[in-house]
C-alpha cells in the first residue's frame, strides 16, 4: 500500500505552520520523538473498529456509548443516533445543538432503498432583501452575530420526521440520557474545551455588537471557559428536552417555547414571527450518486446542501488513474485540488434553494465531469477557473464547526447524519432560559439580487453540511461524514481516494494527513466581476512531504503548512460487509470521538 505519511516524525520539525491559524490556543508538546511501530497497517494510525450487532461513531465518547445503548434496549439506528445527536448538543455545543439544522441519509434494509432528509431552515417571511439590506447599514455581507443571520432551526422537526418512519423507541426514551447528563453534569473533553475557549474569545471580541448574556450565563458564567475534565451541566437544555420530549415536536414550533423564542428574536431586531416556526417541515429528499472505480458509488444529498460539489469532483477524477503515483505526490494532490477548484466554480455559480432555482441537471452528468477534466493543466495550477456555460436562471469556506455521527444497527439500518450551528456556537444569541445558541447559517446568503442563493423571504440559505453515503458493486457499502464548513466535500473525495486508489483501511483513510483548498468563488458573492481570491490558498498537514509541497509551489499553487488540524474537519465511518453483516467503524484523531460496536 502506498503510503501517506512516511517520515512523518521528521517533517513535523520542520513544518511551517500556517499564519493564518491560530496555534497557540494550547501550547504544543515540544518532544523529538515521532510515531511508534504497529504489527500491521501503517503507524500512523490506529486498528478500525470490529463489531458484529451495532456500531456508532460520534465525536464524543459518551455519545457514542449513548447510540449503544439505545441499540441495545431494542432501538433502531436511527433512535440512536437522534440520542447521540441530543448528547452532542449538550457535550459538543461548538459543533452543533438543537438552534441549527440537520440533513442525514438513511438506508432501510426493509425496502432496499436510500432516504434523503433536509432539516434546514427558512428566512423569515415577512422580511424582503430591501428591508435586510437596510438593516445592514452598509454592510456588503450578512454578519456571523446577532439576529439577521439566524433561520428556522430545523434540529428538532428533523428528529422527529426520521423517528416517525424509523423509530422504534419513544422520543421520550431517546432524549433521557441527555437530559440526565444536562442536569447531572458531564466532564469537558480536550478538543472541545480547546474550542469552548475559542469561541469565548471570539464572542468576547464582539460581544458589543449582539447580546452575549445568555449565552455567558450558560457556559462562560465565571467569565471563563469551562476548563477539560471539568463537570458542566445544562439545566435550561434539560428543561427544553424535556419539553420536547412531553410534547413533541410542537413544544418547538408551537408551543410556549415558541413564543419564548420568537419574543426574545423580535426583541433583538429579528423579522421572525410565530407563523414561520409553526410553518416549518424538514423535507424527504432524493440522494444522488456517481459512481468513481472498482464499483464504488459516492452518495450525497441535492441542494440547498453542496453535497454534489463531491458528486462533481468524483466525476472529473474518474479521469485519471490517481493510483499511478504515490498518495503524497504533488501529481496526485494536484489533480484533487484542480477538481475542487473546478466543481466549486459550479457550486458558487449554481448552488441554492432549488425551491427558488434550478440547478442544471447538467452539472452531475459523467459526460460534464469529462469536459470539465480537459480544464486541468497537469504541469500547474490554472489561476481561476470558470463556472460551466450551463444556462441558468441567474464566504461558502469559512471555519463551520459541525458534528457528524453514524449509527448502523444489526437489521443493516446505516444512518449518516450532519449537524450543525455553522460558524462557531452560533450567533451568540441564547433565548432566556433555553440552554441552546440559534445559528447563524443565514450568513451564507449572498446580497446580490441575481444571485441564485440571494436572500429572499421563506428562502434556505446555501448550506455546508453534508452527509455522504457509499455503495459498492450496487450494495449499501459505508457512511461517511467530514466536518468542516468547504472541507467537507473535499473531505468525502479524499477518503474515497484513500479507500480505493491507495488501499487504506477505515481508520487509516481519516488519519492520513489531509488538504483544504480554501478560496476561489463563492457563492456569498456577486455574480458579475471577478471573484477576489480565484486561485485560493492550498493548506496541507505536515504529513504532506517538503518535497511534494515544493513542488506544488512550482506549479503555481499558494500552499501554507498548518499543524493544529482544525481546519481539516472530523471524520467518522463505519462499513457494512453485505455478506457477513460485519461493521468496521472509524473515528477521527483531530477530535475527541470514538467509534464503538458490540
Amino acid at each position: 500500500m502506498r503510503t501517506l505519511l512516511a517520515g512523518v516524525a521528521a517533517l513535523a520539525l520542520t513544518a511551517t505552520p500556517a499564519t493564518a491559524q491560530e496555534t497557540a490556543e494550547q501550547p504544543a508538546i515540544q518532544q523529538q520523538i515521532g510515531a511508534g511501530g504497529r504489527p500491521v497497517g501503517a503507524n500512523w494510525a490506529r486498528s478500525p473498529v470490529i463489531a458484529q450487532h451495532g456500531m456508532a461513531a460520534t465525536a464524543h465518547p459518551l455519545a457514542t456509548q449513548i447510540a449503544l445503548d439505545v441499540l441495545k434496549d431494542g432501538g433502531s439506528a436511527v433512535d440512536a443516533a437522534i440520542a447521540a445527536n441530543a448528547a452532542l448538543g449538550l457535550m459538543e455545543p461548538t459543533g452543533n445543538g438543537i438552534g441549527g439544522d440537520l440533513f442525514a441519509i438513511i438506508y432501510d434494509p426493509a425496502t432496499g432503498k436510500l432516504h434523503g432528509i433536509n432539516g434546514s431552515g427558512r428566512s423569515p417571511q415577512g422580511q424582503t432583501l430591501d428591508q435586510l439590506v437596510d438593516k445592514l447599514d452598509g454592510a456588503d455581507a450578512l454578519p456571523p452575530y446577532g439576529p439577521l443571520p439566524i433561520t428556522v432551526p430545523g434540529t428538532v422537526d428533523a428528529w422527529f420526521a426520521m423517528h416517525e418512519r424509523f423509530g422504534k423507541r419513544t422520543m421520550a426514551a431517546n432524549l433521557a440520557p441527555t437530559i440526565s447528563y444536562a442536569r447531572e453534569g458531564h466532564p469537558i473533553a480536550p478538543v472541545i474545551g480547546m474550542y469552548l475557549a475559542r469561541s469565548l474569545k471570539a464572542y468576547s471580541a464582539r460581544e458589543s455588537e449582539f447580546d452575549f448574556a445568555n449565552a455567558r450565563k450558560v457556559w462562560f458564567a465565571d467569565g471563563t471557559a469551562p476548563a477539560v475534565g471539568e463537570i458542566f451541566r445544562n439545566p435550561d437544555l434539560a428543561d427544553t428536552l424535556e419539553a420536547i420530549a412531553r410534547d413533541g415536536r410542537d413544544a418547538y414550533y408551537d408551543g410556549d417555547l415558541t413564543d419564548v423564542i420568537v419574543d426574545y428574536l423580535q426583541a433583538q431586531g429579528s423579522a421572525f414571527t410565530r407563523e414561520d416556526f409553526t410553518a416549518h417541515r424538514s423535507e424527504w429528499v432524493e440522494p444522488a450518486c456517481a459512481g468513481y472505480k472498482d464499483g464504488y458509488e459516492l452518495c450525497e444529498l441535492p441542494p440547498n446542501s453542496q453535497g454534489f460539489a463531491a458528486l462533481q469532483m468524483v466525476n472529473i477524477l474518474k479521469n485519471i488513474d490517481l493510483s499511478q503515483w504515490e498518495r503524497g505526490s504533488a501529481q496526485a494532490l494536484h489533480y484533487m485540488v484542480e477538481a475542487k477548484r473546478l466543481a466549486y466554480a459550479d457550486v458558487a455559480r449554481f448552488y441554492a434553494d432549488p425551491d427558488f432555482s434550478r440547478l442544471p441537471k447538467e452539472l452531475l452528468g459523467e459526460e460534464y465531469g469529462a469536459e470539465r477534466f480537459k480544464l486541468i493543466d497537469p504541469a500547474k495550477a490554472t489561476p481561476e477557473f470558470q463556472p460551466g456555460e450551463i444556462e441558468v436562471a441567474p464566504k461558502l469556506e469559512g471555519e463551520g464547526d459541525t458534528t457528524y455521527l453514524t449509527v448502523v444497527d444489526g437489521d443493516g439500518m446505516m444512518v449518516s447524519l450532519i449537524q450543525s450551528n455553522y460558524r462557531g456556537m452560533g450567533g451568540g444569541l441564547v433565548a432566556p432560559g433555553t440552554g441552546f445558541m440559534f445559528q447563524d447559517r443565514g450568513e451564507l446568503f449572498s446580497l446580490d439580487p441575481a444571485h441564485p442563493n440571494a436572500y429572499e423571504p421563506g428562502k434556505r440559505p446555501f448550506h455546508t453540511i453534508i452527509p455522504a453515503f457509499v455503495k459498492k458493486d450496487g450494495q449499501p457499502y459505508m457512511t461517511l461524514g467530514l466536518m468542516g464548513g468547504g472541507m467537507q466535500p473535499q473531505g468525502h473525495v479524499q477518503v474515497l481516494v484513500n479507500i480505493v486508489d491507495y488501499g487504506m483501511n477505515l481508520q487509516e483513510a481519516g488519519d492520513a494527513a489531509r488538504f483544504n483548498h480554501d478560496g476561489g468563488p463563492q457563492p456569498t458573492e456577486t455574480l458579475e466581476g471577478p471573484a477576489a481570491d480565484p486561485l485560493g490558498t492550498l493548506f496541507v498537514e505536515p504529513g504532506i512531504p517538503a518535497e511534494t509541497i515544493a513542488t506544488l509551489r512550482s506549479m503555481g499553487h499558494k500552499v501554507e503548512v498548518v499543524d493544529n488540524g482544525i481546519m481539516f474537519g472530523g471524520y467518522q465511518a463505519i462499513a457494512r460487509d453485505p455478506e457477513t453483516g460485519v461493521l468496521t467503524g472509524a473515528t477521527e484523531m483531530r477530535k475527541d470521538g470514538q467509534a464503538s460496536g458490540y
